[in-house]
């Protein structure tokens, strides 16, 4: 294309912005939704939002390495700068081959997002860009550079400045301006600046080479040292303030050998291997890990099916309920929050609302139990996908110094999902059954977004891909480190890549080999449509893999029972009410004793049940010792009556009630006789029969009209109850029909704002509306309905809001205007009291 041919450099973003196709603008739109909202009236404003100090501080945050060095090169270049200056910064005089190959695809993606717009000959960083990573004594640049000359002399005295010049060897000039252009002109000669340092005495060397990568600025005294008089006379040192001095930005980067950074890093990180397992081994490890999440989510509800915990004042558990919580699970207390904060997450748990406020399970935990259990596991990791409560945190500190709670207030970072996302995105990348050292893939993570701003931010990204490393082998996402088939198909994601040679293992340290120059693309974060679908497919392999329930056990004569494996649910519940657990593995020993018989009666078992039940659901047979405890307790099980009296004891034989009465442990009972075979208490119903078991007795409770009391544990739920939602992480990335709309809306503003006027019509292009009287307006519309001329016009909705619109009146009658809007692509009618004026366009108006 000739020059002639060539159209016209943009000379302002907005300028730049208006040259973009749809595409281009959509995917702008997409990288930086926070423009959108809401949608802007024209591109001029589209331009200003995207300079914005919060918009463009958010776009760098979400720069890669390469990408935000680059723009930090061009935020120490001239301004503008062009392409080869820019590639000088970035690959140093040694053109480094790698940087060379990235830089492009960098620069694309400042324009993309906006940040950098002009031609390779022109390139600009936005001003708010500039201001934020250029270097200043306030806030250093990552470049480790400083002020260039012209900026480090500018408060210096015309007399001090010909001395420098003089001293560095160039002719003295008449004016400053020309003699600090003359020093920046020898510090950017390299062979001048060569053979000036070539008479440096080392020790000054010595003196530049500490501040050449930064920081640049360094102390002084009234009386400098030999080694910096030579350096300050020549202009090698600049003063700025009293006791300070700078290294000059264009003597540094000649020291530097033209290099911005000391070490660029166009290419990721690569994600290495810590150990490589066969996949049906990473899958069985993972399904193994999935039951015990779901065994662990229920026995937590179980232990909170009456009603859990207490709500603190300021919401959360207290830390004594988490230990007490944790040693129910067998786990400890970080692993505790986790459990806890998921069975929020999913839903599955939360406040009863009641006056003495209390955790329980909610409606929804019952229709949970109720699924096969792949669905249920794929119910708990969706969850765990898009939360953005941080179990993590519970434990630590907020802002305000405040210990962080589990179920409490302050635990939602809106980081986190994305994270976790970005970390099973990572392992799917790698082989099948490739498990990564956690080293490399916080590295790489760092890469991806590097650490800025507040320190605490910055550790807690680490801090977020460790827990998600770890979080997802709890749940059975990983396996053995590695990410399963169903973690795989939990994001959407193809199929893995090839593995070695038949898949064998490989040593701690082996690393993978990755081509970075043609990487995928990262797998993007599935719309809820699609992550449902990926949910399913997830559940349906994982299925296969989980162990069948069994319906048996094995009772031991030590008064035992063993279940090799999981149990079915009526086998589970039943044993968890006439046994307790004693331990968990593998294998679930449970343990008959006198206090859980009687809790089994108490249920409204009869002894000959408990027998029948035994007999049909032992592969072994009933031990006598078992079948003598059982039989002991329900003789004495009722022998003893407990009512509400206060309280009162019956029993046919008064035998037993002199024992009680003459037993030093029934002291605090208040026990009297009111008849032979009734004792009165001045304790309640519930205390007397626990006073009672105590003493070794085996008391029932009974009704006022004497029938026996059958005590079943009351299953406590809370109201309906919706999952938490996540935090967002800033405005949401919009979908195609929404984008669509808004460039529709966009490019109709920027029609209507830009479209030529005849002279002495329109404001002098300040943006305002047109103003005009009403019998004026009325006039020109129906003039412009005769000719079918388009006009440009301004309006006001019912709801305020102003705009600016083109359109061709079609018909004029009733105090409306029917119109073709060339700026809504549409025929549409507007009210005239609501147009503010009218203008004709120019002749030669598109």
């Amino acid at each position: 294309m000739s020059t002639e041919d060539r159209p016209p450099a943009p000379r302002s973003l907005a300028e730049a912005l208006r040259a973009r196709g749809d595409a281009a603008l959509g995917s702008l739109l997409r990288s930086r939704p926070d423009l959108i909202t809401p949608v802007p009236t024209d591109l001029t404003q589209l331009a200003t939002r995207a300079g914005t100090r919060a918009s463009v501080v958010r776009a760098l945050e979400r720069l890669d390495r390469f990408a935000l060095q680059t723009a930090e090169a061009l935020a120490v270049a001239a301004d503008p700068a062009t392409y080869g200056e820019l590639l000088g910064l970035m690959a140093g005089d040694d053109a480094d081959p790698a940087v060379v190959a990235a830089l492009p695809h960098a620069v694309d993606l400042l324009r993309e997002q906006a940040l950098v717009w002009g031609d390779d000959d022109r390139l600009r960083l936005v001003r708010t860009a500039r201001e934020l990573l250029a270097p200043s004594p306030q806030h250093p640049s990552p470049t480790g550079l400083g002020p260039t000359v012209q900026e480090a002399t500018a408060g210096m005295s015309p007399g001090r400045i010909q001395e420098i010049v003089t001293a560095a060897g160039l002719a003295s000039t008449h004016d400053s301006v020309s003699a600090v252009t003359a020093l920046a002109g020898l510090f950017t000669d390299r062979a001048r600046m060569t053979a000036l340092l070539a008479d440096a005495p080392a020790d000054s060397l010595d003196v530049l080479e500490r501040l050449v990568w930064g920081p640049p600025y360094g102390q002084v005294t009234h009386d400098p040292a030999p080694r910096l008089r030579w350096l300050l006379d020549r202009g090698l040192l600049l003063p700025t303030t009293p006791g300070t001095v700078v290294l000059p930005r264009e003597v540094a980067l000649h020291l530097r050998r033209g290099l911005a950074h000391r070490a660029p890093e166009p290419v990721p990180p690569v994600v290495e291997t810590a150990a490589v397992h066969r996949p049906q081994v990473v899958d069985s490890a993972a399904a193994g890990q999935a039951y015990t999440a779901l065994a662990t989510v229920e026995e937590l509800l179980k232990d909170w099916d009456e009603g859990g915990p207490a709500v603190l004042r300021a919401g959360g558990l207290s830390v004594r309920d988490l230990k007490r919580t944790a040693v129910a699970l067998d786990v400890p207390e970080p692993a505790a929050a986790f459990w806890v904060e998921l069975a929020y997450a999913a839903g599955l748990i939360a406040s009863d609302g009641e006056a003495d406020e209390r955790y329980a399970a909610t409606p929804a935990y019952d229709e949970w139990l109720e699924q096969p259990p792949a669905e249920r596991w794929s119910r708990l990791v969706t969850a765990w996908l898009a939360a953005t409560r941080t179990a993590g945190l519970v434990g630590g500190r907020d802002a305000k110094d405040r210990t962080l709670s589990a179920l409490g207030p302050g635990l939602d970072r809106s980081a986190a999902p994305e994270v976790r996302h970005r970390v099973l995105a990572l392992l799917a990348g790698l082989p099948e059954g490739a498990a990564p050292a956690a080293g490399s893939v916080l590295a790489r993570l760092r890469w991806e977004r590097p650490l800025r701003g507040d320190r605490r931010e910055d550790d807690l990204r680490g801090r977020l891909a460790e827990w998600a490393l770890s979080e997802a082998e709890l749940l059975g996402v990983t396996g053995r480190g590695a990410l399963s088939a169903q973690g795989r198909a939990l994001l959407g994601a193809p199929a893995a890549p090839a593995q070695g040679p038949e898949g064998e293992p490989s040593g701690p340290g082996d690393k993978l080999p990755v081509h970075h120059h043609h990487r995928p693309a990262p797998l993007a974060p599935l719309s809820p449509a699609e992550q449902a679908v990926a949910s399913a497919a997830a559940a349906r392999l994982l299925a296969p893999l989980l162990p069948e329930p069994l319906d048996h056990v094995l009772l031991q004569a030590d008064l035992t029972a063993v279940a090799p494996g999981p149990l079915q649910r009526p086998l589970a519940d039943m044993l968890g009410v006439l046994a307790d657990v004693e331990s968990k593995g593998g294998a679930t020993v449970y343990r008959f004793t006198p206090g859980s018989v009687r809790r089994a009666l108490d249920a409204g078992q009869a002894a000959s049940d408990l027998h029948a039940f035994l007999a049909a659901h032992s592969r072994t047979p009933v031990p006598q010792p078992l079948a003598y405890l059982i039989d002991d307790v329900a003789r004495r099980h009722g022998h003893l009556r407990v009512g509400a009296a206060s309280a009162y004891v019956r029993c046919d034989d008064d035998a037993v009630l002199s024992e009680i009465l003459a037993d030093k442990r029934a002291a605090g009972l208040g026990l009297r006789r009111l008849a032979p075979t009734v004792l009165a208490a001045q304790a309640d119903p519930a205390g007397l029969l626990e006073g009672l078991r105590a003493m070794g007795f085996a008391p029932a409770a009974e009704s006022a009209e004497g029938d026996v009391l059958i005590t079943r544990a009351l299953a406590h739920r809370t109201p309906p109850r919706t999952a938490p939602e996540p935090v967002p992480d800033g405005p949401p990335v919009p979908d195609d029909t929404l984008l669509a709309a808004a460039l529709r809306a966009i490019r109709a503003g920027d029609l209507a704002s830009t479209t030529p006027r005849k002279p002495g019509t329109a404001p002098a292009g300040n943006g305002e509306l047109p103003r005009t009287g009403a019998a004026e307006t009325l006039a020109t519309m129906q003039a412009a309905v005769l000719t079918g001329e388009a006009l440009w016009i301004g309006y006001v909705n019912a709801e305020g809001a102003a705009s600016q619109r083109v359109i061709a009146p079609v018909r004029v009658e009733g105090g409306f205007v029917t119109a073709y809007d060339h700026t809504a692509d549409e025929v549409r009618t507007y009210p005239l009291h609501r147009i503010t004026g009218v203008a004709e366009l120019a002749d030669d108006a598109d």
